[in-house]
């Protein structure tokens, strides 16, 4: 009934802060309503009664709600553009950059970000911000343990350099740890710090509505500094950049006007 889960998001919306109404509606509820069912479970009403009670049920809920696959390098030619073309121009304009991987899951992204700069600058410099709002994924990529298969993309002596194997695990030196700052952060209420030199949010506008895109990108907007970049991913191009005070500096990064 549609009106079971518009319940389900109002209650879930005064118990997290999270707005589910601002995902997409199709995508949202087949996700949720599959959890439910392989849980035992009949409604949303009834599915929200025990996620008001069960905190591990809870985190599960979170994890589903947000997509966590993520890799190193994902489209590795985005990433040879950041290094050859984008970092130094901004490093030009600012040697200490300020950076945030917004919605960076279990931290591959932020952590290949402080690979990419460690070709330009020392890591003692390099201090990344990077957020999510899933506490789960955010413990994992403190931790920094990931299976090999994340590797797929990524350059050898980069994983040679800044990886510690161990069987089919690979582990993040703590040389690379220390420039990620891991914080809590709901892209769809809570501020933006700023002012951002470089902005690193891609592969999960994808899931929100249309109207909650724009409101994040006139967000991310405000939170650039003139001459900023915002890098997004590859399924997520903006055609109006105008809209937002940005212009395209290469195919997925704009720059803030």
């Amino acid at each position: 009934m549609p009106q079971d889960y518009e319940h389900f998001i109002s209650r879930i919306h005064q118990k997290t802060g999270i707005n589910l109404a601002l995902y997409k509606e199709a995508q949202m509820k087949r996700r949720l309503t599959s959890l439910y069912q392989k849980k035992g479970y009949s409604s949303f009403k009834e599915f929200f009664q025990v996620l008001d009670k069960d905190e591990q049920l809870m985190n599960e809920f979170l994890d589903r709600m947000t997509i966590n696959v993520s890799e190193f390098y994902r489209n590795a030619k985005r990433w040879e553009v950041l290094d050859q073309s984008i970092v130094p121009e901004l490093l030009s304009r600012n040697p200490n950059p300020k950076i945030w991987s917004a919605a960076c899951s279990t931290g591959e992204e932020p952590y290949t970000l402080a690979m990419v700069l460690s070709k330009h600058m020392p890591l003692s410099r390099i201090q990344i911000l990077a957020t999510d709002i899933d506490d789960n994924v955010l413990a994992k990529a403190r931790r920094g343990v990931y299976a090999e298969r994340s590797l797929n993309e990524a350059p050898r002596e980069m994983v040679e350099k800044f990886f510690r194997q161990d069987g089919s695990y690979y582990t993040v030196e703590d040389a690379i740890k220390k420039t990620v700052t891991f914080k809590k952060q709901n892209l769809l209420a809570d501020r933006f710090g700023g002012p951002f030199d470089l902005i690193v949010c891609r592969n999960v506008l994808i899931y929100f509505t249309e109207e909650a895109k724009e409101s994040i990108y006139h967000k991310f907007s405000q939170a650039l500094r003139p001459g900023g970049i915002l890098f997004v991913g590859s399924t997520e191009q903006i055609f109006n950049p105008g809209t937002y005070d940005f212009e395209t500096a290469e195919t997925f990064f704009y720059r803030k006007k």
